[in-house]
């Protein structure tokens, strides 16, 4: 055991003097390719110049909302019963929990509200277009002299249009404007992990767009996201109303008959005439009491329409001029370099790699 031991610490001291002599190899190979190595630093340097030279700013617009939903909790289960005595079903929260919590974000990058929010209106030189047609201007998919309605091969996109109703060549460009967005200029996310407080950020080269574009996006998902969360106690709200205004008709009718009636028995000795106000005044008595109990439950469903809907409340919304990003001529030329010294440093021992094993 001595003698294995013996011999294992002259093996380990000549692998790493092996190890440190091949590093020095390499050392003096990459050394020797200095003049390589240099010129490649001097093209990637200029191309980093060029690339910052032509690439385009991005203007940051960031809205930060807080989104706080409320519970009717348990002060309206007395009266759930009370309810669906007349088919109201006032439940225990409405309709939406999909789009409950932090899901609120993954619907902010969703096609739809993306969609819905290029269909928005802007003003642009007096003229109100919309984001989808502004988009395409600015990012030249077509020259403005392109947009005609004559032209059957351009592609125009109206104000608040309907995404439903798209042709198949407008839906595959808004299909392309949509992978661009959620790719490249839209960030959704918390402004820190133990926050409930939301920012969404747009980065766009067109400084009027990213605010515009924005904002079109928070106040859709927005008007989504309450309607979504409260339209069964909006449905109930409905069938109350309708249902009282049905029942306050029927019960003055039967008001106006009592009266009628009561005018008409002239002769109190004829009972049959009394016969037709008893009948009038049960009935405005029977309308009354479900008249009442109608008007209590639909201030129950008001109440519960109100706890349901949550609150987006915006904190901070962006303002022009917007925050400019851009890749500086220092920082291009320096991440050029350093590109072109690991790029050419790599191919060289790429190279001088393959010729070793091939002469072996």
């Amino acid at each position: 055991m001595a003698e294995e031991k013996k011999q294992a610490v002259p093996s380990d001291e000549i692998s790493l003097k092996e190890l440190i002599l091949k590093l020095q190899e390499w050392i003096r190979y990459l050394r020797s390719k200095w003049l390589i190595i240099l010129i490649a630093g001097i093209i990637g340097g200029g191309l980093g110049l060029l690339y910052s030279m032509l690439k385009k700013p991005q203007y940051v617009a960031t809205l930060t909302f807080a989104l706080e939903e409320k519970s009717q909790g348990s002060q309206l289960g007395a009266y759930a019963g009370l309810a669906s005595q007349f088919g109201i079903n006032l439940g225990s929260g409405g309709t939406g929990g999909a789009f409950s919590g932090d899901n609120i974000m993954d619907l902010m990058k969703s096609r739809l509200m993306v969609t819905k929010a290029l269909s928005d209106g802007i003003n642009i030189n007096g003229k109100k277009e919309s984001l989808a047609d502004y988009y395409i201007v600015f990012n030249h998919f077509m020259d403005q002299s392109q947009k005609s309605d004559k032209d059957p091969q351009s592609i125009s996109f109206p104000v608040n249009f309907n995404p439903d109703s798209l042709t198949y060549q407008q839906d595959s460009m808004i299909g392309k404007f949509y992978d661009r967005i959620v790719k490249y200029n839209l960030v959704v996310d918390k402004i820190n992990k133990n926050s409930s407080i939301i920012a969404v950020t747009g980065k766009f080269p067109d400084q009027l767009f990213s605010k515009v574009f924005t904002e079109a996006l928070v106040k859709n998902v927005s008007v989504f996201y309450v309607q979504t969360k409260t339209k069964r106690a909006v449905a109930n709200v409905n069938i109350l109303q309708n249902r009282l205004d049905s029942v306050r008709q029927r019960f003055n009718a039967a008001l106006y008959g009592t009266a009628v009636a009561t005018d008409a028995n002239i002769n109190p000795i004829m009972a049959v005439a009394g016969v037709a106000r008893m009948k009038n005044q049960t009935n405005a008595q029977i309308m009354g009491a479900e008249y009442g109990e109608l008007v209590k439950n639909l201030e129950i469903a008001k109440l519960a329409l109100l706890q349901e809907t949550p609150l987006i409340q915006v904190i901070d919304t962006p303002i022009l001029p917007l925050k400019m990003q851009k890749l500086s001529k220092l920082k291009g030329i320096a991440y050029g370099v350093l590109i072109g010294f690991v790029l050419i440093t790599a191919g060289l021992v790429i190279r001088r790699s393959i010729k070793g094993i091939m002469k072996s």
